[in-house]
């Protein structure tokens, strides 16, 4: 099942990526400490009820920790997206929080296709 996500759904999610990169920024070591937070994708829902961030902990030495301590702190992080989004937005969505892992898989791969190419080549 392809699901496309209409324009406005894009253009509400490409705000708030914006709005929660900057809040991040500014406030980003009280939720996760010593850790760069950047938010690599937002997904929302048709209703536009549900945004769905992926974040990337660059430098974080538990990452489960953190994310369960930034989802522990969603209340506060939809408050002050709210404040921001408050005339662009009827509803300020749901935040639900995701580890975007792209770059380890990317990483991994990159080491995986490095080692094969240095294993003598079997001849059939």
């Amino acid at each position: 099942m392809a699901t496309t996500e209409s324009k406005r759904q894009q253009r509400f999610a490409s705000v708030i990526q914006q709005d929660l990169a900057d809040i991040f920024q500014r406030e980003g070591s009280a939720w996760a400490p010593d850790t760069l937070v950047t938010v690599t994708r937002v997904r929302v829902t048709p209703d536009l009820a549900i945004a769905r961030i992926y974040l990337s902990l660059f430098n974080a030495k538990n990452k489960q920790l953190t994310i369960a301590n930034i989802k522990s702190h969603a209340g506060e992080i939809r408050y002050k997206l709210g404040a921001r989004i408050k005339n662009q937005a009827r509803i300020v969505p749901q935040l639900e929080f995701f580890i975007d892992d792209t770059n380890e898989y990317v990483e991994h791969m990159d080491k995986l296709f490095e080692k094969i190419s240095k294993e003598p080549r079997q001849e059939d």
